[in-house]
């Protein structure tokens, strides 16, 4: 076929005839837009893949930097149990009235957990917001506050402390602890100055109160002086951190990590719940006694004053409750163990 023939058979078939309609048909309309929805499919269906990922991966860190938050508070607090500041063997001298009923207030419980089944005394179980969730464990935990102030001088006779600090942020009604390498001793502050920073722990007044301005050891209520001693200069004095963990029910109507923590309010200690990590729905601990060689559920923990470490279970979910494959929360749990530091040699 010569190159003229060859271009106009082509023209024939590309060029409509005259008086025609140029177009596409019906069908090859259909099997475009069918085409074209395969493509768009396609491009929805790696978008909706990708954007799984992304919602599953959010969660998994959502997870893992709530525990990562939750353990180390915990951490924090275990470590410090039953610390008072002064290498002094565990002497501690205790004249709070409250001494032997609160649970903020008895150092015997400085370190003291319950099982599911145990009740608290920190915490009411419940079903309303900061209560609570039945079947979880607890933990208190008492000892001197992280910051310690240093003692100047030491009246037992006026009871009265005065401070090397110019200033601190102590106020009257503060419970606090006192120490020197001979012993410790647990009081309330009834009176607090903070332009010449001096403190009063007489009796008569406050609430819980004083038992007896004699801060000696062992503690002697008897009478007003009861078992003096004098703190010397340089012996450090601390607030009193008396907090309890629980797994409780939160505002939205899900589980929390609270903190139970005692502060003053009005001049009287008050505890008061914290959220402190949100979605946190069990947890679990067993203790460790020393000269022993497993840990153990708290209602097998024969005596809580030699317990020297502390494993903690914690269960955590996701705040995306459709993260997961399944369409429901993921669900991480967690395990740390912790030393208590000053029950260790």
């Amino acid at each position: 076929m010569s190159t003229r023939s060859l271009f106009r058979t082509m023209a024939r078939r590309v060029l409509p005839r005259s008086g025609s309609t140029a177009g596409f048909t019906l069908i090859e309309l259909m099997v475009a837009m069918l085409l074209g929805l395969i493509v768009i499919a396609g491009v929805v269906s790696v978008f909706l893949a990708n954007q799984r990922s992304y919602r599953t991966n959010q969660a998994l860190g959502d997870v893992q930097d709530g525990s990562r938050i939750a353990f180390e508070m915990l951490a924090r607090d275990i470590r410090d149990a039953g610390a008072t500041g002064c290498d002094n063997s565990g002497r501690v001298a205790n004249v709070l009235n409250n001494g032997a009923t609160d649970w903020w207030a008895n150092w015997g419980n400085a370190l003291r957990g319950y099982g599911g089944s145990e009740t608290d005394p920190a915490v009411a179980t419940g079903t309303s917001a900061g209560t609570r969730v039945s079947g979880t464990d607890s933990l208190t935990l008492i000892g001197g506050g992280a910051t310690g102030l240093s003692v100047a001088s030491h009246n037992p006779t006026s009871a009265q402390f005065k401070l090397n600090q110019t200033s601190s942020d102590l106020q009257s009604g503060d419970v606090v602890l006192v120490c020197d390498p001979n012993h410790a001793s647990l009081m309330q502050i009834t009176n607090y100055n903070n332009s010449n920073v001096t403190l009063v722990h007489n009796t008569g007044t406050g609430t819980p109160g004083n038992c007896s301005k004699g801060l000696g050891f062992p503690t002697d209520c008897s009478s007003v002086n009861g078992n003096g001693y004098e703190f010397g200069p340089n012996s450090q004095l601390f607030k009193l951190s008396a907090v309890d963990w629980f797994i409780g029910n939160n505002p939205p109507g899900g589980r929390s990590l609270y903190r139970m923590n005692v502060s003053t309010v009005g001049g009287v200690p008050t505890a008061q719940a914290q959220e402190m990590v949100r979605d946190v729905t069990a947890m679990g601990i067993t203790y460790h006694q020393a000269g022993s060689a497993a840990f153990v559920a708290p209602t097998a923990v024969t005596n809580w004053a030699v317990v020297d470490a502390v494993r903690v279970t914690l269960t955590l979910q996701s705040v995306d409750k459709r993260a997961g494959t399944d369409v429901q929360p993921i669900q991480r749990t967690f395990t740390a163990t912790t030393t208590v530091r000053n029950r260790v040699k």
